[in-house]
Parts: C-alpha cells; structure tokens; sequence
C-alpha cells in the first residue's frame, strides 16, 4: 500500500492561539502529528509514503530531513491553494501509484480501526475508494456522507438534508479510476476536496463508506487536549466508547 500526507496547510488557527510550529509538529502524548501518522502507515505495509509540506514549514522540513523510517519516504514542499491542489501535487510527483491511502495530517484516529480500515480496502478489490466517516461531529464546516443500506456512498452535502449521521474523517483509500479524477477536477477548475469527492459520484464510481468511532481533527489548541483523551480513553474503554 502507498500512503500520502497533506500537509501543507498554514496552521493559522493554532498559530493565531499561541502555537509558533507547523501544525504536522504538534504533540500528543510527546509524538508529533506526522510521526504518529508515518508509524501507523509504516506497521500496515506501507510500501512508501508521500509528504507535501508548507514551503514556510522550515522546521518541518528539517524535522523530515533528519528523521529516519524503515520506508521510503518522500516530500514535495510546495504551497497550494488548497488540499486538492496538494493532492493533485502528490500524484503529478509520482504518477505510477495505482491505489493509495491518503490522509490530512490532522487526522486522529484509533489505531486498529485504521488497521480494518486498510484491510477492507485491500480485500475489496471492487471498490474504487473506501472512505474513513465517523459520527463525531467536531468540524467548523462538516462534510456530511450520505449512504445506502451497503454503506456505499451516495452523496456528499454541505448540510445534513439527507439526515445521515456520518461525517467525513478526511481519511481516502482511492483506485485508479478515483485518481483519474483528481486531474479531472483540478483542470475542470475545482478547487476542494469535498467538491472532487462529489465528482467521484457524479461519475458513478463504487464509493463506499467504513465507519470509525471518532476522528479528531486538530484546528485549535483545545482540540490537542481533546485528542490526548480520547486516545488515553480508548485504551481503558470496551469496544472504543469514548464520550468526550
């Protein structure tokens, strides 16, 4: 499995509240955000991973330089307009990818849901993506995922119409047709993750969602707090019923 990293975000919310770093370099439980990830990535068979970093993520950038993994890992820094123009850098960087994990570099998440979470997508080779929702709605504009009694996505809205309970966790397992489609939509002039979402639908790919029980995403301070218990939470609660 090939894995990818957007992390090339600004961080200007954490940095508006006191936090001088990149926001891939903040700490839960003393390990940075990108490390987490990359340890996570790296016990389910990552084969190499894909970073794009903030061309002002100086310390970032020699964070990388100077770590070692037991993989290869590779890192485009280039500022983009948005998280699909990131995406759509990491795939312009290596073109021979034909099917990835891709995650934002915010994104927490229990670990052996993410392990069945990769095991799924593995197995179901019909599929063109597997996309990680969550029911926890913690998200200043949350994208909400619709589904079918097979959990197979048919919509994604900006406001729940649909009345689902699913969100999106920014977690993506694509194919290569729902690669193909990062192109299209950067050219066609798209420029969020949420709107190419929308497209893979729209051109009637097998889309379906796997459901965690909580991601957090990092965008203010607090929300630090608010994944270090989560994470100590769920190591002490059966089946990951965490109430935060």
């Amino acid at each position: 499995m090939n894995y990818a990293i957007i992390a090339a975000g600004e961080g200007s919310r954490l940095a508006k509240e006191g936090f001088s770093l990149p926001k891939p370099m903040v700490k839960l439980h003393g390990e940075m955000l990108i490390d987490r990830l990359i340890a996570i990535f790296i016990k389910n068979r990552a084969e190499s991973i894909q970073i794009i970093i903030n061309e002002a993520s100086e310390a970032l950038a020699k964070h990388l330089s100077e770590s070692t993994y037991d993989v290869p890992v590779h890192v485009i820094k280039k500022s983009t307009p948005s998280s699909l123009h990131s995406f759509f850098e990491l795939l312009q960087a290596n073109g021979a990818i034909n099917e990835l994990c891709l995650t934002t570099t915010d994104t927490v998440f229990l670990e052996d849901e993410f392990q069945a979470y990769i095991l799924e997508f593995e197995q179901n080779k019909k599929l063109d993506g597997l996309m990680a929702v969550t029911t926890f709605v913690d998200d200043e504009s949350p994208l909400f995922v619709a589904t079918d009694e097979r959990q197979l996505i048919t919509a994604f809205t900006d406001t729940n119409f649909t009345n689902t309970s699913f969100v999106s966790g920014g977690i993506y397992c694509l194919r290569n047709k729902a690669l193909d489609c990062v192109t299209q939509s950067v050219e066609s002039g798209t420029s969020r993750m949420r709107n190419f979402q929308r497209q893979l639908i729209d051109n009637n790919l097998l889309i379906k969602a796997f459901p965690f029980s909580k991601i957090v995403d990092i965008d203010h301070v607090r929300d630090i707090t608010t994944a270090e218990l989560f994470l100590s939470a769920a190591q002490y609660t059966p089946n990951h019923e965490v109430a935060l």
